[in-house]
């Protein structure tokens, strides 16, 4: 008996250490993305949530995470900062974001090369091949994008129930001048923000009709190919600038925008308010998702036509950095592959735990289930998360959803510069130094600081720094670059 018992003691103490061994084997990946639900996201609820997703795939692929959450309005200095420390294998990031958004990192030689990785992988078949040639850089894929609404488009966004207090005939807005009546009700109203800019320059938005703002920093937007020209022009010199900044300004004045804007007072949750009127949104398949994100119900009008171009299939995306060892980033493709293939994954990593982040729903005349959020520690959504053809639709959602999106995507127009990506290595030091004026010039002109009587001279006076600070240099060369492409 004695011997009996003792080996069975070898025998668990050796299935211990085996159990060990094989957590050990384990291919550990730092994650690290940006919250825009939440002002600050909570860490314990994060880290529950990486422990459930980790639980979830252990028997299913060789990686293990570690989450980071950082809320959006410091994730920008943390998540560079943490780049610069070697400190992240997979991030979040975006065309649009700044310091370390797609056409920075690129570069700088911070992302990792998975053109070769890509072949084969549950991850490349999770999209059509048109996606990733569409978010290549000098014919490499460097990122993964999330599948969402991979072309833009502009809507103005109005309260719902604004809309029904005044009787809005939104239909009518075709432009941003037609919104002044409804303006008007909204500063009766007492509102704080009859139009919230969300802290947002918005001539690189409003204006994608008539330019294509390849860089896809509205920091740069003062470089664009015109549309109806397909040459790059000088976009601080148009007529389109002078009217928009003119239009800020008198709203300005008539109390229609708020300091707040030019200020970065407001926030990225200002829109869950009751504060504001109307405001803008990027147009999507299913445009209810906004009355989630906004906590209230919210209805939209298209003002400018969608488009596909060469940064729109990276308005969310994941990059592998390139401090990352290759068993990394097979890693990395292998957790991305997963998640953007399995729902219960995606819902997980998108909505946080079943029964304190989220519920599952079925209402009467829904055929699936549908998601509804209640969460202030976890909450993300579907845009800055995983595939739309993946994440289960939320409550408000149509059933096919996916369907909707595949159909979105393909209705769009394609650029004129779709394809053209701008190598600024020859002139970075003037295109650096025209970028850090736009805080000082464009921003304040695009949110309403200048008043209307002053934007020419204003302009004419941002225009003479940018000149000094070699802007002429930068056009010449987008300029000729754009127009060896064309001629390729």
């Amino acid at each position: 008996m004695k011997k009996l018992v003792s080996l069975m003691l070898v025998l668990c103490m050796l299935l211990s250490v085996c159990a060990l061994a094989h957590a050990d084997d384990k291919v550990v990946i730092n994650l690290t993305r940006c919250t825009f639900n939440l002002a600050t996201p909570d860490s314990e609820q994060v880290k529950k949530v990486e422990d459930a997703i980790n639980a979830y795939i252990a028997d299913k692929i060789n990686v293990q995470i570690k989450l980071t959450d950082i809320g959006s309005g410091e994730y920008t200095e943390k998540a560079n900062l943490a780049l610069a420390n070697n400190e992240i294998n997979l991030l979040w990031t975006a065309s649009w974001e700044s310091v370390i958004g797609t056409n920075d990192l690129v570069p700088k030689n911070a992302v990792y090369d998975i053109t070769d990785l890509l072949p084969g992988t549950a991850l490349y078949g999770s999209m059509a091949e048109g996606q990733w040639e569409a978010t290549k850089y000098n014919g490499r894929n460097y990122f993964v994008p999330v599948y969402k609404d991979n072309v833009e488009g502009y809507d103005v966004m109005f309260r719902k129930d604004l809309v029904e207090k005044y009787d809005w005939d939104i239909t009518s807005v075709k432009s941003l001048a037609d919104l002044e009546p409804m303006l008007a009700d909204a500063k009766a109203e007492g509102l704080k923000y009859p139009f919230l800019t969300q802290k947002t320059a918005m001539f690189y938005r409003w204006y994608i009709g008539d330019f294509d703002f390849f860089t896809a920093d509205a920091n740069t937007n003062f470089f664009a190919v015109d549309r109806a020209t397909n040459e790059v022009v000088d976009t601080i010199l148009t007529p389109q600038y002078a009217e928009f900044c003119k239009l800020m300004g008198e709203w300005a004045d008539k109390g229609y925008v708020s300091e707040d804007e030019a200020n970065k007072v407001t926030t990225d949750t200002t829109t869950q308010s009751k504060d504001w009127a109307i405001s803008w949104w990027t147009d999507i398949p299913v445009n209810e998702e906004a009355n989630s994100r906004y906590k209230q119900d919210v209805v939209m009008q298209p003002i400018a036509s969608r488009f596909a171009h060469s940064t729109s299939a990276l308005g969310s995306c994941y990059c592998i950095t390139a401090n990352s060892t290759e068993e990394q980033a097979k890693a990395a493709i292998a957790f991305l592959g997963l998640l953007y293939t399995d729902a219960t994954l995606a819902d997980m990593y998108t909505f946080g735990i079943e029964g304190e982040d989220f519920e599952y729903t079925q209402e009467e005349g829904q055929a699936i289930k549908h998601v509804t959020q209640h969460s202030d520690k976890y909450n993300h959504s579907m845009w800055e998360s995983a595939s739309a053809t993946i994440v289960t639709p939320m409550y408000n959602e149509p059933d096919n959803k996916a369907d909707l999106y595949i159909e979105f995507n393909g209705g769009a127009e394609t650029s004129c510069a779709a394809g053209f990506r701008f190598d600024k290595t020859p002139v970075e030091a003037s295109y650096t130094a025209c970028s850090s004026l736009f805080e000082q010039y464009g921003f304040q002109l695009e949110n309403g600081a200048i008043p209307a009587d002053a934007v020419d001279a204003y302009i004419e006076q941002y225009q003479a720094e940018l000149d000094a600070a070699g802007y002429q240099e930068v056009l010449a060369e987008f300029q000729n670059q754009y127009n060896t492409w064309k001629a390729q």
